[in-house]
């Protein structure tokens, strides 16, 4: 019996062996529009939207509660997008696992680290498109305020705006990271809010927490672009909160049982 005639008689389809593996931009699209063309998603993602505008009339309408500079605007606007996008980037990583459907992507895609680094791929385009979005939400409120009459303090520089992207970025990647070790929504979205709230707690007894592990201490320098002297706390926090986690999810992945 021919080899070609034994893989048909068992059933075995050697096409996609043949045709090499998926592409990984194919992989990122897929993962994309997993993350965008569900209900949750389309909500979540919604809701970002609307509270990033809602937000910048804050400023706006109560100008000496807020400062009123360049920056002190793209804060604002980075509120909303730091509680939310980081669900939206935990469930890209656990929705597979919620609903049993990961059966199907790794048989597709039997190589688990190419799933994984698609949705991370996904999650940070994600978290760049929600940074131009802000810029955006940003400009329009600025010159709404310039409009007004209201003079707006300093400027805008490169440092600012990469620090923005920068914050947002951390703070998806850490949806990420909890959501590759989790692997069940409801728990992974707990765990990510009720860790950070401890954290939080704790920093407000320990300097060492607040200024070494507290991402509410250690990102914002990140976003204020305020570098001097604060780099390794925020390279201990992200190893903390991202690195660490994210591999142990990895490993977890590549372990764990789908049948």
């Amino acid at each position: 019996m021919s080899a070609s005639l034994s893989t048909r008689t068992l059933g075995v389809d050697t096409t996609r062996s043949a045709a090499g593996p998926i592409p990984f931009s194919r992989l990122v699209g897929v993962e994309w529009t997993k993350a965008t063309d569900t209900r949750a998603a389309r909500w979540l993602l919604a809701i970002v939207a609307l509270s990033t505008v809602g937000m910048m009339l804050a400023p706006i309408l109560a100008p000496k509660r807020f400062d009123q500079t360049y920056t002190g605007y793209l804060e604002v606007a980075s509120i909303p997008q730091v509680l939310f996008l980081p669900v939206v980037a935990i469930l890209m990583l656990t929705g597979e696992w919620s609903h049993r459907s990961v059966i199907t992507t790794f048989t597709q895609e039997p190589r688990r680290i190419r799933v994984v680094t698609a949705k991370v791929a996904a999650a940070l385009m994600l978290g760049t498109g929600a940074a131009v979005f802000g810029g955006v939400v940003t400009a329009a409120g600025l010159g709404v305020a310039t409009a007004s009459g209201r003079t707006i303090e300093g400027s805008l520089s490169v440092g600012d705006i990469t620090g923005y992207l920068l914050y947002l970025l951390l703070n998806v990647l850490g949806g990420v990271a909890v959501g590759a070790l989790v692997h069940s929504s409801a728990t992974a979205i707990a765990a990510y809010f009720s860790l950070n709230i401890a954290v939080a707690l704790l920093g407000t007894a320990s300097t060492l927490i607040a200024d070494w592990i507290d991402t509410a201490t250690t990102w914002t320098w990140v976003l204020d672009n305020d570098w001097g002297g604060h780099a390794p706390q925020v390279a201990v926090s992200t190893l903390v909160w991202v690195v660490i986690p994210l591999v142990a999810g990895v490993v977890r992945t590549q372990r764990r049982d789908i049948g």
